[in-house]
C-alpha cells in the first residue's frame, strides 16, 4: 500500500522528517517497506529557464537546422542549434542550460553539455514538451506567450509537486489503516503515547447545502446484506479533467486519474478508506436505487465489458426495474456508469456485509480497491463522513449541486465491541508491568472508550471500524504496539518445565516414526491438503475456492508424494525416500471425516550407487521391511490379507483388532502415469489414530540372551497354489508349543518336475527352551505336530 506523505500532512502535522515518520510506522505494525520520491514532472524542470530567441539562420553544414541566439537573462546570449521547423526569431522559449538533466517523458534522461553540431558550438537546448516531460507532443519546440519573463526558472509558471512515497507492507487484518486517515490516526496515537507533537483533528461529516428536491427513491431488500446505505443526487455536474492538486494525490501512490467524478471517489477511497461509487442518475429507470439479490442465471456485463451470469448471493445495486447496475462493492456495470456526457449524479456510500462480498468476489474473480475494504469491514460510522466530503468536493470541482435530503437506509446501528480487559493478564502477556493511567492513556488515543474501572480491570468500548479487534488478547497487542515493542526489555534466562509425554500421546508415537524413519534415510515433505481430484463422489469440495486447480481438500497423500517424486527424478534425484505426516479427508453419506496418516513412497535405488555393491532396486519387499519396522513398535498382532485397490497394481492390507491399520504395494501403472512418472514407486499409508487406539499399553521389556542355543528345523513342503505363505504362517502360531519361537519362508519354487497346480515353500522353524537344552525327542513332538497340521489343513506333503 502506497501512502503519500503530502496527503498524510492533510489529516496530521507532525514537524518530523519523512525517515522519521518511516520509522515510528514501522514500530506500530504499518511496516514502511520503502520510501520512494514522487515529481509530477521528473526533474522538476530544474535548469530549464525562459529565454527569447534573437536570431534564427540557416545552420550553413545542415539542411534541417537552425543556427540561432538566445537571450536567457542577465545579459546572457547562448548560441544554440536547434532541429525543431517551428523556431523562428522573436519567439519565448523554454531552454535547458548546460548542465541540466533532461527528463523525456518516456522516461529516459540525458545531461545538456556544450558541443560543436556540425561544426557550430551550441551551448544549450531549447525544449518541445515531450522533452520536459509535460506531455507527448513533439511537433515542433514549446512557443511560450507574453506573461512569461525571460531569464525566470520556467518551473515557476507550473504547480509542481514533489512528494515522498512509503511503501507499507500492510497486514490484512488493519483495515483501519487501509487509508491516508487510518495511518494518520494510528501515527497520532503513537505519537500523542510518547508525548511527541501532533496535531491531529478527527474526520467529521461536512454541513451540506441542498438545493431543490429528488424523485429518487432506495429500497434496500435485506438489511443482513446491507446494514447501511446513503444515497445521494447531485445535478448540473460537469464532468471534465481534475484540477492538478487533485491529479498529483492520486499519481504519487500510481493511480491514473480518469475525470473529476472517478477521481473524486478514487480521493475519497484512499484518503477516508470509504468505498463510493458513481452512478449516472439518468441511467437508472424508474428513479429508483434497490439494494438485494437477482435471480440465478441473470447476465450483468460489467466495466470491464465481460458479460457474467450472477450465481443469485450476490449483492447487487439495481434500478426500478430489478435490471443489475453493480455487484455491490466489488465491481460496477458498463451500462450505469459514469460518462463525459453525464449530467447527474447518484452517489453511493454504504457498509455492506463482508462475508457476502467476498463471496461475491471470489465466484467471479474480481479483485478490487473497493472489495479488497469491504471484505475485511470498512468503518460503518464514516460512511455518512465520506459521502458528504465527497459531494462537498463535486460541487467545487464539477459545479453541481445536492438535490434533497440524502436516502440513507440504518436500521440498526452497528456497535462497538464491548471487551473486559485485566491488568493482570496484560502483565502476563507482556511480561513487564505497565502503569494502569498509561494504558488508559494508550487505550484513549486508540479511541478505545474506558467504560467502567473494575476491581483490576477495565470495561472498555472498541470502535467498530477495529474489526480485528473483538478479544482481551486484541486490545493487549494494542497496548503494546503503541507503548512500543523496543520498549519490552528481554528476559534473562527462560525457565521452563519439561513434561515427559505419556504413553496415550499420538504426538509421541509420530514423532517416534519420524525419528525412525529420518535415522534411516528418509525426508520428510509437506504437501498442500487442497489439490484437485478425478473422482469428486467423496471429495470435500471448497465452496470458494482459490482456483480450479485448488477446489478439493486431498483424499489421498499418495498423490503429493508422486509429485514430489517426479519434481526430484526430472532433477536426477531418481533414488527416493520420502514420508509425509499428513491428513485426508472425506464426505461420505452427508458427513464429513477426516484422518492423519503417515505415507511412505520409495523407488529407484535401496542403496546409493558405490563400486563395492552390484546396483539393486526398490522393491516391495524393501518398503514392507520398513512399515515392520514402524508397527513393531505398536506390540501389536498383525494379520495380512490382500488389497484390491485403483491405486495399487499388487498390495496388501495390514489389519488389527478387525481395524485396517497399514496399506502398502506397487503403485499403479495408470497412477505413474498420471504423476508423468515411468519409473516403479513402491508406496504405504498407516492410520494414525487407529494406530494409537489399538496401541498396546504393555511396556517392552528386555530380557536376557538365553543360556540356550536355538533349535532349526527346516520342512519342504508341497501345496496348492492358491494357499499362501500366511495362510501356513498362521496355522503354525496356532500350535500350542511354547517352543516355537520363529517361523520364516526362505524358498519358493514353481515350475518343472512339480504337479499341475502346485508349488513347494521352503519354511524353517527356530524351537527354544531357555531352561535347559531341548532333547530330540521335544523337538520331534512339535515338528510332528506342525506337519500333522499342514497336511490337515492344506492336504501339505513333505518333499524329500
Amino acid at each position: 500500500m502506497k501512502i503519500s506523505n503530502n496527503w498524510l500532512k492533510d489529516y496530521i502535522k507532525t514537524g518530523l522528517k519523512t525517515e522519521k515518520i518511516g520509522e515510528y510506522l514501522t514500530d506500530i505494525g504499518l511496516e514502511v517497506e520503502g520510501i520512494e520520491k514522487y515529481e509530477s514532472v521528473k526533474g522538476s524542470l530544474e535548469g530549464i529557464v525562459v529565454g527569447k530567441v534573437l536570431t534564427c539562420e540557416q545552420h550553413p553544414n545542415a539542411d534541417k537546422l537552425k543556427k540561432t541566439t538566445v537571450d536567457v537573462g542577465n545579459g546572457k546570449i547562448l548560441n544554440i542549434v536547434c532541429g525543431a521547423p517551428n523556431v523562428a526569431a522573436g519567439q519565448i522559449v523554454p531552454v535547458a542550460v548546460v548542465g541540466t538533466k533532461i527528463h523525456t517523458k518516456d522516461g529516459n534522461s540525458f545531461d545538456i553539455k556544450e558541443a560543436k553540431i556540425r561544426g557550430e558550438v551550441s551551448q544549450g537546448m531549447i525544449c518541445a514538451e515531450d522533452e520536459m516531460g509535460l506531455s507527448d507532443d513533439h511537433a515542433g519546440i514549446m512557443i511560450l506567450d507574453e506573461t512569461y519573463k525571460i531569464g525566470d526558472e520556467f518551473s515557476k509558471y507550473f504547480e509542481l509537486s514533489n512528494d515522498e512515497v512509503y511503501e507499507i507492507g500492510l497486514t490484512p487484518n488493519r483495515t483501519d489503516a487501509m487509508s491516508h486517515y487510518g495511518v494518520a490516526r494510528d501515527l497520532n496515537a503513537f505519537l500523542v503515547s510518547n508525548q511527541i507533537k501532533s496535531e491531529f483533528e478527527k474526520a467529521v461529516s461536512k454541513p451540506l447545502t441542498i438545493e431543490g428536491t429528488t424523485d429518487f427513491q432506495l429500497e434496500v431488500e435485506d438489511s443482513e446484506l446491507c446494514p447501511r446505505y446513503i444515497g445521494a443526487v447531485i445535478e448540473n455536474v460537469k464532468v471534465a479533467e481534475s484540477p492538478d492538486w487533485l491529479k498529483n494525490r492520486l499519481k504519487s501512490i500510481g493511480l491514473s486519474p480518469i475525470n473529476n467524478i472517478v477521481d473524486i471517489t478514487n480521493f475519497i477511497l484512499h484518503g477516508f478508506g470509504q468505498p463510493l461509487h458513481a452512478f449516472d442518475a439518468d441511467k437508472i429507470k424508474g428513479k429508483k436505487v434497490k439494494v438485494g439479490v437477482n435471480q440465478e442465471g441473470t447476465k450483468f456485463t460489467t466495466l470491464d465489458g465481460t458479460e457474467r451470469a450472477l450465481n443469485g448471493s450476490e449483492i447487487m445495486i439495481k434500478d426500478g426495474e430489478n435490471n443489475p447496475m453493480c455487484i455491490a462493492g466489488v465491481f460496477g456495470g458498463q451500462n450505469s456508469g459514469v460518462s463525459n456526457d453525464t449530467k447527474t449524479i447518484f452517489l453511493e456510500s454504504a457498509y455492506f456485509n463482508p462475508i457476502a462480498v467476498r463471496k461475491g468476489a471470489k465466484f467471479h474473480g474480481l479483485n478490487t480497491d473497493a472489495s479488497f475494504r469491504f471484505e475485511r469491514g470498512v468503518d460503518p460510522n464514516n460512511v455518512r463522513t465520506a459521502i458528504t466530503h465527497a459531494i462537498s468536493m463535486m460541487e467545487e470541482i464539477s459545479g453541481g449541486k445536492l438535490v434533497g435530503p440524502l436516502l440513507e437506509h440504518y436500521p440498526k446501528k452497528i456497535e462497538d465491541h464491548y471487551v473486559i480487559l485485566r491488568f493482570s493478564k496484560v502483565e502476563q502477556i507482556l511480561g513487564t508491568k505497565i502503569h494502569k493511567e498509561k494504558i488508559k492513556e494508550i487505550l484513549k488515543s486508540l479511541d478505545i472508550n474506558v467504560l467502567n474501572e473494575i476491581q483490576n480491570g477495565l470495561e472498555i468500548s472498541v470502535p467498530a471500524y477495529r474489526a480485528d479487534v473483538t478479544r482481551e488478547i486484541d486490545v493487549i497487542e494494542e497496548i503494546l504496539r503503541i507503548y512500543g515493542y523496543n520498549k519490552i526489555d528481554s528476559p534473562q534466562k527462560i525457565s521452563f518445565t519439561p513434561v515427559k509425554l505419556s504413553f496415550d500421546d499420538q504426538d509421541a508415537l509420530e514423532n517416534s516414526w519420524a525419528r525412525t524413519l529420518q535415522s534411516n534415510g528418509f525426508n520428510e515433505v509437506m504437501n498442500n491438503s487442497l489439490t484437485t481430484v478425478k473422482d469428486e463422489t467423496d471429495a470435500v469440495k471448497l465452496l470458494n475456492p482459490l482456483s480450479g486447480d485448488l477446489a478439493f481438500m486431498r483424499t489421498s497423500l499418495m498423490e503429493g508424494l508422486l509429485e514430489n517424486a517426479d519434481y526430484n527424478i526430472k532433477r536426477k534425484n531418481s533414488d527416493i525416500k520420502f514420508f509425509e505426516l499428513g491428513k485426508i479427508y472425506h464426505k461420505r453419506e452427508g458427513k464429513y471425516e477426516e484422518r492423519k496418516q503417515l505415507a511412505i513412497l520409495v523407488s529407484g535405488r535401496n542403496v546409493a550407487e558405490n563400486w563395492l555393491q552390484p546396483k539393486s532396486a526398490t522393491d516391495f519387499y524393501y518398503l514392507k521391511s520398513y512399515v515392520k519396522i514402524l508397527l513393531d513398535k505398536l506390540n501389536l498382532n498383525i494379520e495380512e490379507k490382500s488389497l484390491e485397490d485403483a491405486r495399487f497394481s499388487d498390495a496388501l492390507e495390514l489389519v488389527s483388532g478387525g481395524k485396517t491399520i497399514a496399506r502398502l504395494g506397487k503403485v499403479s501403472p495408470q497412477s505413474l502415469k498420471d504423476a508423468d512418472l515411468d519409473q516403479d514407486c513402491f508406496y504405504a499409508e498407516i492410520e494414525l489414530e487407529t494406530c494409537q487406539s489399538l496401541r498396546s499399553k504393555e511396556n517392552l521389556k528386555f530380557v536376557d540372551i538365553p543360556k540356550f542355543n536355538k533349535i532349526r528345523r527346516d520342512l519342504a513342503l508341497l501345496i496348492d497354489k492358491n494357499i499362501s505363505y500366511n495362510d501356513l504362517y498362521k496355522s503354525a502360531k496356532k500350535n500350542p508349543s511354547k517352543y516355537l519361537k520363529n517361523i520364516n519362508l526362505f524358498d519358493v519354487y514353481e515350475g518343472k518336475n512339480l504337479p499341475e497346480g502346485k508349488k513347494s515353500y521352503a519354511m524353517s522353524f527356530e524351537l527354544l527352551n531357555e531352561e535347559k537344552t531341548l532333547e530330540e525327542k521335544e523337538i520331534s513332538e512339535v515338528m510332528n505336530s506342525l506337519i500333522k497340521s499342514f497336511q490337515k489343513e492344506f492336504s501339505a506333503e513333505l518333499r524329500g
